[in-house]
């Protein structure tokens, strides 16, 4: 199954922003609420970035783990 990346996250993004269910849903268990919304089951490879993408778009990504990880550069 070949699809746009950006494309779909955009699309899920809009789908969980639209429903408050489904962003209750997607704070408890992101891959499950990504795979419901897109209608696919993908192996882990595939959906993490999927995730991820979705994550950043809403604003739930770790910020603290992130500077933490860039702290440790320096």
């Amino acid at each position: 199954m070949a699809f746009n990346l950006k494309e779909k996250i955009d699309e899920i993004v809009a789908k969980i922003k639209g429903n408050p269910d489904l962003l209750k849903n997607f704070d408890k268990d992101p891959v499950k609420t990504v795979e419901s919304v897109a209608g696919v089951d993908l192996p882990d490879d595939q959906i993490k970035p999927l995730v991820e993408g979705v994550k950043a778009k809403l604003g739930k990504v770790d910020l603290g783990g992130i500077v933490g990880k860039v702290k440790g550069l320096f």
